[in-house]
Order: structure tokens, then C-alpha cells, then sequence
């Protein structure tokens, strides 16, 4: 099985070193240098483990954490940070972490960590990502972005298939607009979100086929697709 692990740590020589020996191991492993980038590449395809670097700029690791917790309460999460007082590892605790490596760290003890945490979970094939959504009588390519219904057809915009896709990831669960933003866009200020405003009426529009669909607005948090019963 290929394993997929997410690799953010903004210290690019210890990054390449990292992730050169985890390839090594037989892991695929995608390296990103800052927060926001880690989010935006979580939300494009499933990952088995994240590890994160604590002190990032754009997003810190332990806010990263808790956005991936808000999407994934499974996925193991490895903290790499030069602190070591036990205030900020009650912290990364607390934000969702698994575990935590004081650098400077042993290479062979991360191999030995990243081992463990894989097995605890005992991950399967068929966790692979879903890339095709069933959303009432449509049908949702999410590789191709292609929205299919008997009397409608649209190839959607690269953004637009995101935002349905993390809803279609957690059917009948409210998903925080910052959530969203930050995945779809790297970050959540005014003018994006109002883009997502956009986006969620274009949604709508595309969607009207099937009177059962809805793309609830959950005042100050979020939305919601619901697809109710005939």
C-alpha cells in the first residue's frame, strides 16, 4: 500500500533531509514549507500521518493541527519543534497531536515514531480518498471537477470543485468558514470571504436540479450540504 505522509517544516535543509529518509523508508512524502500551504495540500488528497513543524510562519503548527482536527479526527499528527518545556507540549497535545520530537532528534528514532504511529492506526486500502461524490441525482468527479445530473452538465472551476468537495467530505456537518477558507484559499480575511459567498450561490445555482439538495448557511460558522430523503 502507499502510504502518504504530509511533511510541513519551514527549515527547508531539515525538510529535504526528512523527507529524502522517509522516501527511503518507502513512504511518498510531500514536503511544504509553511501552514497554510500544509492546510491547502491536506484538503487536496488523503494523507495516513501529518508531520508538523511548530513554529511556522503564515500558520503555526499547532493551529495547523487543530484545522486538520476540525477535517480528520483519525489521522496520526507527529510534532517536530525545538522547544522542549512541558507547557508547549501540553499545548500540542491539547491541539491534536499524537506525538512530539525535541530537535535536535535522531533520524532513526523519527523512522522508529513514524513506524509506531502507522501501526496504532492500522491503516487500510480502502481508506483512499472517494474521487467520486454521489450528491442526490448528481454525480461529482472530483479529478475531472465535472458536475453531472440527467438534465444538467457543468466542468466547475478548480476552486468551486474544492469548496463542494469539502462539503461532500463531511455531508450533514456544519464546516466552519474559516475551515474552508483556509483550504480553499490560504487564508480567511474579509475579501475571500466574500469570494466563498460567491462561490456558495454558484453552488446553489448548479445544484437546483435536485429540489432535496441544500447548501445550508449556518449564521457565523459555516455550511452545511444536506441531501434529504424522497
Amino acid at each position: 500500500m502507499d502510504i502518504k505522509i504530509l511533511l510541513v517544516e519551514d527549515d527547508t535543509s531539515l525538510g529535504f533531509i526528512i523527507s529524502d529518509q522517509l522516501k527511503s523508508d518507502g513512504y511518498t512524502v510531500t514536503l511544504c514549507s509553511d501552514g497554510a500551504e500544509g492546510f491547502q495540500r491536506f484538503n487536496s488528497e488523503k494523507y495516513h500521518m501529518c508531520i508538523l513543524d511548530v513554529m511556522m510562519p503564515k500558520k503555526d503548527g499547532f493551529t495547523l493541527a487543530k484545522d486538520i482536527r476540525k477535517i480528520d479526527k483519525d489521522i496520526p499528527i507527529l510534532f517536530l519543534t525545538a522547544k522542549s518545556n512541558d507547557e508547549d507540549k501540553v499545548e500540542g497535545f491539547k491541539s491534536g497531536g499524537d506525538d512530539y520530537l525535541t530537535k535536535p532528534f535522531n533520524v532513526e528514532e523519527l523512522q522508529l515514531r513514524v513506524a509506531a504511529m502507522l501501526r496504532r492506526v492500522n491503516i487500510q486500502p480502502e481508506a483512499a480518498e472517494e474521487d467520486v461524490y454521489q450528491i442526490g441525482d448528481y454525480t461529482f468527479d472530483t479529478t475531472n471537477f465535472e458536475l453531472t445530473h440527467d438534465n444538467f452538465q457543468k466542468r466547475l472551476t478548480k476552486k468551486e470543485a474544492q469548496v463542494l468537495k469539502m462539503l461532500c467530505k463531511l455531508p450533514d456537518q456544519v464546516v466552519a468558514r474559516e475551515v474552508i477558507l483556509n483550504a480553499v484559499w490560504g487564508q480567511d480575511d474579509y475579501f475571500v470571504g466574500r469570494s466563498l459567498d460567491v462561490f456558495i450561490t454558484k453552488l446553489r445555482k448548479y445544484l437546483k436540479e435536485d429540489s432535496r439538495i441544500q447548501i445550508q448557511n449556518v449564521h457565523g460558522i459555516g455550511f452545511k450540504l444536506e441531501v434529504t430523503e424522497s
